[in-house]
């Protein structure tokens, strides 16, 4: 049975072809086409006159996971009537894994037709990623879930941005902090209606904490303290330059505005993943657990779709990258054991982040997060995370796998040892194992010899 080995090289307006047989050799020069359906139909033509011609009966095809070219074309070669009979699989490959495999061809340029040809070399070696095989039913929920993990990260670039003009108009605020949330409305009225932090500190603790009371809408608990502490806040501040005031003031209206829009996006999208995780299977299922709520249960789901792709959850956590590298030679074992990122970044984003709602609405995840965020020495809340999201692997794993609900961890301990059964006690249960492994060396002996 012979394979016919396809990689592509694809572009906006054009892809390259490299075609290559089992034992490395290329029956046909590299060929550029159109990246529509005209191209794809003489690509089509071109693989099956080779599969014919060097009678292979099989073909994979290989395209890079870059953005998302490679989409159409992945989805079209294996559903393709003239395809049919050579059973075609495609690959989507990661990126960084081309180029390091790539880096063992140094004598290789850079360019389309070589890149092609270094695509069709991975797909001939072990190790393939799964099947590209889009599943219908996730792939709506699989568009919404990762934009809102874009619109998250723009969302989050955002506030670093007003946080660091916020340091220029009023440093003191930022080491005060005079607010539990910066990006609330009473704080973000005062740091955009008052122009300069000398309007704050000439104004009255009266008048300050009434400008807070109106503009928390009564919500803030003593706003005479929170007045205070904005005062004394502006008294220690560094003066901004006068040439800078209108631009940072601008900056900071215009960003504060961004944060708004991104957030009003962010509900919208909650609402519609909410509506497509409805009819999902396995949607209950993720629910069930304390602190995984609808979108955090979307997005695991959305990557993960069938879970019994995975041979357990092992493979799982390898497709999300939540695995670490072990560093070993000779007698030397490596203390730091970094984390792959070569996986699939949506599905160890949700994790992480359903990790850390989970592990603070139960005990068990509290637990075990406490207990590796006071072994971690740095980045504590980070690594406690990551290996809270390792161990949610597991239980991800197995509700999908058996569609069961969650059940806290009394319900889950074993019944208790039947008290009529007789106990042997320490020392005649020690004499017991003896002999029995005593027997067993009698009657592998025995074995022996009458087998000589």
């Amino acid at each position: 049975m012979s394979t016919l080995y396809v990689g592509l090289d694809l572009a906006e307006n054009t892809f390259t072809a490299c075609l290559m047989l089992e034992d490395g050799t290329e029956p046909t020069k590299r060929c550029t086409f159109p990246h529509d359906i005209p191209g794809t139909e003489m690509l089509v033509e071109k693989i099956l006159m080779l599969a014919q011609a060097h009678q292979c009966t099989r073909l994979k095809v290989g395209v890079e996971a870059t953005g998302l070219l490679w989409w159409h074309i992945a989805s079209t070669l294996p559903q393709h009537p003239s395809l049919k009979a050579l059973r075609p699989e495609a690959f989507c490959l990661n990126a960084r894994q081309v180029a390091n495999f790539k880096k063992s061809y140094a004598e290789v340029h850079k360019t389309d037709p070589n890149d092609a040809f270094i695509v069709a070399e991975r797909l001939r070696f072990r190790g393939l990623p799964h099947p590209f095989a889009p599943d219908e039913a996730y792939l709506a929920l699989q568009r919404l879930s990762r934009h809102r993990f874009h619109l998250v990260r723009d969302l989050a670039s955002e506030k670093n941005r007003f946080l660091n003009h916020l340091f220029l108009k009023f440093p003191s605020f930022l080491q005060e902090e005079p607010f539990s949330d910066t990006f609330g409305a009473a704080s973000i009225a005062l740091l955009t209606e008052f122009l300069t932090v000398d309007e704050i500190a000439s104004q009255s603790v009266e008048a300050l904490a009434q400008f807070l009371r109106e503009k928390g809408c009564r919500r803030i608990p003593d706003p005479e303290k929170t007045a205070e502490t904005v005062q004394r806040a502006a008294r220690n501040s560094y003066r901004l330059h006068r040439c800078l005031t209108d631009p940072v003031n601008m900056i900071l209206s215009m960003t504060v505005a961004n944060i708004r829009f991104f957030e009003e996006q962010i509900r919208v999208l909650d609402r519609a993943i909410a509506r497509e995780l409805g009819v999902l299977p396995g949607a209950q299922v993720l629910r069930s657990v304390p602190g995984i709520g609808p979108v955090f249960a979307a997005g695991i789901l959305a990557e993960v779709q069938d879970v019994t792709r995975f041979a357990s959850d092992d493979s799982l956590a390898k497709f999300a990258s939540l695995i670490w590298q072990r560093r070993q030679s000779g007698k030397f074992e490596a203390d730091e054991t970094p984390m792959l990122h070569s996986g699939n970044t949506y599905l160890r984003y949700y994790l992480v982040e359903a990790a850390n709602s989970v592990r603070m609405h139960t005990e068990e995840y509290r637990a075990f997060y406490e207990s590796k965020y006071n072994e971690a020495t740095t980045h504590r809340h980070k690594r406690a995370c990551v290996l809270t999201a390792r161990k949610l692997v597991r239980l991800v794993y197995y509700l999908l796998l058996h569609g069961q609900l969650y059940q806290p961890p009394q319900s889950r301990k074993e019944k208790p040892a039947d008290p009529t059964v007789p106990v042997l006690p320490p020392g005649e249960l020690a004499r017991h194992i003896v002999e029995r492994r005593r027997g067993v060396k009698r009657r592998a002996a025995s074995a022996c010899q009458a087998s000589s």
